[in-house]
């Protein structure tokens, strides 16, 4: 550290001495004698930078004063790491001139250009360590930002750009607008404020007028010494009666500008690391990987879609002439997010549906009976869900579909129709649901379906679970293999190795995304290839079940059964709670049930919000002291919550108290009302979810939606959901305001992240999902030379995220 310090000030006194030689006109008088006898001296404390230095200066004081200020210019660039070693020494002149050029004319200098790196990468993959400039320190501050590699670094990409390309003449410029000017430092002076803090005050002049720039920064008074060409971008602001630009970004007018006077990129950083930094970073990196970059998309997709090369499209995305050439980078890279998820999910349903399967012939007998002697008729949606999973099941190919249906559209018979294709022609069927309440509710629900069955054709069921006794689950176990119990409906402990299936031919699993991936497999592999059907009752837009669920084909039930009730839905003030537990109270007289929703399990000091704990016991000994209160959320150990939810089931509590573990996994047809309170606080996915538990009976439901003081965002939530009952919908609304990153269910879906696609983009989506099957098709393994990049970043995208793509 001692070492680094040295080196430290070394060249902090070096970049002094090279600013007031600057300033002196390039005379070599900066320092007694010399400059080449001053480096002489800081040889060891200046270790690798030592030598190019001084081949640097060799002669210095006996060049013409054009090319000493050529290698002073070039010296700073090399502290600042804008030039490595071997950029460092400038070209000989060519041997017969007898005296230096005279520099070109404005009028002959050519227009500022990228600049072209001598450096030479081995691979994308080299640490950014290769890059001038990036020692030890820049590479935990880029390690910090994920960044390791080249390929890293040209795709960390900008937040936003700030758009400095109208260039003004100082006299137009405009008070509180941003914009930038381009002149002559005519004066540089540093002071201090009334607190004592030192700051550097610049005049930059062009042929219209002057104006002032302040920096907090004392480095500044060398960066910019008098008579330098600069162009300076930012806000104006204004101070004592004048304009000024306040801490504004800047460059010198020598090389091709990246801070000032074009659409500007603004990266996320990390302690200590700026933005000129990171800029001239991603520029060396750009120009370093231009020759390695291989485009994963061949010309003929790049034409369908009117998409850019790659190349051209991360040079905009960084470094764009325009607005509009900004909009092409963003729509190529977007689709290659795109295109390389649905590579993945597509990859995944073809090679599982490539595998051998079980095809399970048409049972109309038995499913004429079962649908005939049921209560109700389906609804359409019922019917057609129905028919594409006996289309699937009826193919040697084992399924893989996704059953998707609001609270109460009846996803259960479909299911249980379903589980009567498999046991018709000798096989078996599982349901996994996440919770023993809800399984046992599938046991008495199928139950109580099959039971309207003659009895030969009655399926035999059972339940298991983890309270299931000893003796039970060896007859279970015993009946599972000798193939007489042909439908198990459970929780986890169906997923044990105990659990062996003769012939498992369907595999149901209730509210998928509270299992993992291993666990869907677990369930999978208790049979040879058997047909999978998942269902969830949480509405997911199209855009984002293509993404979490993009290696399944999906069935929607969006109608709801004839004479199921709507659930008037209410926003509440917090004002009126006393008028809402009045109505509580009647409702309950009148033989219904409650239940009251709180966002936090126990009071926080950080979050103003009311918690089920107190206010439980504030409900039972103020509001409702006659009445059965019972306490339900998350801390609570399992049994405890079970037992909560079965007392609230059976009628032994008025009102259930809880949090949001209530929001799946009981289904009370007494309950009538459901109160939120907080409800700003939860999502609508989430809200929507509550208000399905009630409205279940036959009698009319409540959903009430209390609040304090909801955000602009909360309202719009909570109106939302008082004007719509169409799950769909919310779950769009849903998605515009939170984004797919809160949405429920896409943080457990072990999916990688998306930088520039966005879910609202149905269009580029269903486009690149397309293009994934037809490559898929004539390419299964993308083995083919021209989709050899293409493999590579779709192994490198999965790889960030899911891992496993089994």
């Amino acid at each position: 550290m001692t070492r680094e310090r040295d080196q430290d000030a070394a060249i902090e006194i070096l970049r002094k001495v090279l600013t007031l030689e600057a300033r002196k006109g390039f005379q070599d008088t900066a320092v007694g004698g010399g400059i080449e006898r001053l480096l002489a001296g800081f040889a060891s404390r200046l270790d690798g930078k030592a030598q190019p230095l001084s081949r640097l200066f060799a002669g210095y004081s006996r060049l013409p004063v054009e090319q000493r200020r050529e290698r002073v210019v070039r010296a700073q660039r090399f502290l600042d790491g804008r030039l490595s070693a071997k950029q460092l020494t400038p070209e000989p002149p060519p041997a017969t001139a007898s005296k230096p050029s005279a520099p070109p004319t404005a009028a002959s200098r050519p227009a500022p250009r990228r600049r072209v790196s001598r450096m030479t990468l081995e691979s994308l993959d080299d640490p950014v360590t290769v890059l001038p400039g990036v020692g030890e320190g820049r590479r935990k501050q880029l390690e910090a930002l994920e960044v390791r590699t080249i390929r890293d670094l040209i795709y960390l990409l900008p937040r936003r750009h700030k758009d400095y390309s109208a260039v003004q003449p100082i006299a137009s410029i405009l008070f509180q607008r941003e914009c930038t000017i381009r002149g002559r430092v005519t004066d540089v002076q540093e002071a201090r404020t009334q607190s004592g803090k030192r700051y550097v005050l610049v005049e930059i002049a062009d042929d219209t007028g002057r104006v002032k720039a302040s920096w907090f920064n004392p480095y500044i008074a060398r960066q910019l010494p008098i008579g330098a060409q600069v162009a300076i971008s930012g806000k104006v602001e204004q101070q004592r009666g004048t304009l000024l630009f306040r801490g504004p970004e800047w460059e010198l007018l020598e090389a091709e500008t990246l801070n000032t006077g074009r659409l500007v990129p603004v990266y996320p950083l990390t302690r200590g690391l700026y933005q000129k930094q990171v800029r001239q970073l991603t520029h060396a990196a750009l120009d370093a990987a231009r020759p390695l970059l291989d485009d994963p998309l061949t010309q003929p997709i790049r034409e369908r879609h009117q998409l850019p090369p790659l190349g051209e499209a991360l040079e905009a995305i960084h470094y764009p002439a325009s607005e509009a050439e900004l909009a092409r980078a963003r729509a190529r890279l977007a689709f290659d997010e795109f295109l390389v998820l649905q590579l993945g999910l597509v990859r995944r349903k073809l090679d599982w549906q490539q595998t051998a399967g079980h095809a399970f012939p048409p049972a109309p007998e038995a499913l004429a009976d079962f649908l005939d002697l049921l209560p109700f008729e389906l609804t359409g949606a019922q019917r057609r869900a129905l028919e594409e999973i006996q289309a699937d099941m009826a193919v040697p190919k084992p399924m893989s579909r996704l059953l998707q249906g609001d609270v109460g559209s009846g996803k259960t018979v479909v299911a249980a129709a379903a589980a009567l294709v498999a046991i018709a022609d000798g096989c078996q069927a599982a349901i996994l649901a996440p919770t023993e309440l809800l399984a046992e509710q599938h046991a008495r629900s199928l139950s109580k379906l099959f039971g309207l069955l003659p009895e030969e054709r009655r399926p035999a069921l059972a339940l298991l679970t983890g309270s299931t006794p000893a003796a039970e689950r060896r007859a279970i176990d015993e009946g599972l293999q000798a193939g007489t119990l042909n439908l198990l409906i459970g929780t986890h402990a169906i997923l044990e190795e105990r659990v062996v299936f003769q012939r498992l031919g369907l595999a149901v699993i209730d509210e998928q995304h509270r299992f993992g991936v291993g666990q869907r497999h677990a369930l999978r592999s208790k049979g040879y290839n058997p047909d999978v059907l998942v269902m969830t009752a949480t509405p997911i837009p199209r855009s984002l079940a293509l993404v979490i669920h993009g290696d399944l084909d999906v069935s929607v039930i969006d109608e709801l059964p004839p004479g199921r009730q709507a659930i008037e839905t209410y926003r509440v003030e917090g004002g009126q709670r006393r008028r809402v537990y009045d109505f509580l109270r009647r409702e309950i007289a009148a033989g219904h049930q409650a239940f009251v929703i709180y966002p936090l399990v126990e009071e926080s000091e950080q979050i103003d919000a009311r918690a089920a704990t107190a206010e439980y016991e504030r409900l039972s000994r103020e509001v409702f002291p006659d009445l059965r209160l019972g306490l339900l959320h998350g801390r609570l150990r399992p049994a405890e919550k079970d037992a909560a939810m079965r007392a609230f089931r059976d009628g032994a509590l008025d009102i259930l108290v809880s949090t949001s573990v209530v929001e799946v996994g009981i289904d009370v047809p007494n309950a009538t009302i459901m109160l939120i309170e907080g409800a700003d606080r939860f999502g609508l996915s989430q809200l929507h979810q509550f208000r399905g538990r009630v409205g279940r009976g036959a009698d009319k439901s409540y959903c009430l939606l209390l609040s304090d003081e909801a955000s602009a965002e909360g309202t719009r939530r909570l109106e939302a959901l008082a004007t719509t009952q169409d799950g769909f919908r919310l779950a769009e609304v849903d998605l515009e305001l939170r984004g797919p990153g809160e949405f429920f269910g896409t943080r457990q879906s072990g999916l990688p992240d998306l930088q520039l696609a966005t879910l609202g983009d149905l269009a580029t989506l269903q486009h690149a999902r397309d293009e994934a099957h037809t490559l898929l098709t004539f390419d299964p393994d993308l083995s083919q030379p021209e989709h050899k990049p293409l493999a590579q970043q779709v192994e490198r995208f999965w790889a960030k995220g899911a891992g496993d793509l089994s």
